[in-house]
């Protein structure tokens, strides 16, 4: 299945329960040098939105599951 990230790529998901895991991982990972709270906020952004696509899309093909 397809998926279109926030920035408007079209992303290939081959393993539902491995992409949300991943998603599930980066959403909240964060540096600890604060010089990257920028990268971080970004970062943090994209993988939010990826996750609530993922478990959506799990949601509608496969219930709560």
């Amino acid at each position: 299945m397809k998926i279109t990230d926030l920035k408007g790529h079209s992303i290939e998901v081959t393993d539902l329960n491995k992409a949300i895991k991943q998603a599930r991982s980066y959403k909240d990972y964060y540096h600890t040098d604060p010089s990257f709270a920028d990268f971080d906020k970004r970062q943090n952004e994209y993988w939010k939105d990826m996750y609530e696509k993922l478990i959506t899309i799990k949601k509608m093909n496969y219930g709560n599951n």
